[in-house]
């Protein structure tokens, strides 16, 4: 049943958007990847006038697949339609062509398994070198890279997933505000969760080696207030006041050298003390995604 509005009836027309709703459902009780396949193949899914295709593409079941934390859906989308399934989805899920979707809502949503296997094909696909970096839409993500959104939710591992991964941490907002800017301004809003904002920022400076960001003046206009929040070490360094500490200095040249698309691995065989890795807490062995 093919779901045009100008050839069916007001009946024909609902139970379409019922049969769609059944497939966000399926995904969202995770029901079986043949069986979400299945669905998500037949023609009768997808029942907007205008829509070109009768069916849900790989890059808006994968949306779905991250909402509802469907890993093994995610695994299967994106080992079998790498390329499809990262694309920018239709216009009912994204206005913004640019955007990079599925990564900012594997952020949002705290998903970091997909956030895992989103990354590690992107950093395989060369039609996907700048997709870590690009910016969310202007008109609900202002124009925030997926770093900037982890820093803003405070989510220490994402960040350094992301950095590790290849985020570039000197890419401003619609704002001008950099990663490292949102963490120094939520820092001076709340004492909240000092802690990990401070991790967030310890994890931004291990892969900043040019500190340009626009804090840096209200920083030095309040010296006290921010060696109290800081310590005078991190202070005058932020400033430029005093160089990085040797093992910041050893640590951003390291990390520089190694190659993205084998983060963590390669943080995890340097010969260096386990407690001075920079390196996400070890999460359920997934299997690898290969790229066909």
């Amino acid at each position: 049943m093919m779901c045009n509005k100008s050839h069916y009836s007001q009946d024909d027309q609902r139970q379409c958007k019922f049969l769609s709703y059944m497939f966000y459902q399926a995904v969202r009780d995770r029901k079986p990847v043949w069986m979400l396949e299945d669905m998500r193949t037949m023609e009768s899914f997808y029942w907007e006038e205008n829509a070109s295709l009768r069916t849900y593409s790989p890059s808006e079941a994968l949306l779905y697949a991250v909402v509802h934390n469907h890993l093994p859906y995610a695994r299967y989308l994106l080992s079998h339609y790498a390329d499809e399934a990262l694309q920018v989805p239709g216009d009912r899920f994204c206005c913004c062509p640019s955007s990079a979707p599925h990564l900012a809502m594997a952020v949002r949503y705290d998903r970091k398994d997909i956030l895992g296997l989103i990354l590690k094909i992107a950093n395989q696909l060369p039609g996907l070198k700048s997709y870590i970096n690009r910016k969310g839409c202007f008109h609900v993500e202002d124009g925030k890279t997926p770093l900037h959104l982890a820093c803003e939710l405070l989510r220490a591992e994402t960040v350094l997933m992301l950095l590790g991964s290849g985020a570039s941490p000197k890419i401003v907002d619609s704002k001008g505000l950099t990663p490292l800017d949102v963490i120094l301004e939520q820092l001076q809003m709340s004492k909240i969760n000092a802690e990990s904002k401070k991790l967030c920022m310890d994890h931004l400076l291990l892969f900043t080696s040019s500190l340009q960001f626009k804090m840096k003046r209200v920083l030095k206009d309040n010296p006290a207030e921010w060696n109290r929040l800081l310590g005078e070490e991190k202070y005058n360094y932020l400033c430029g006041k005093a160089p990085a500490t040797l093992f910041l200095i050893s640590m951003q040249g390291i990390l520089k050298c190694l190659p993205p698309s084998d983060f963590p691995a390669s943080v995890k065989q340097l010969p260096i003390p386990q407690s001075l890795k920079p390196l996400p807490p070890e999460r359920l062995k997934l299997r690898s995604v290969d790229v066909q």
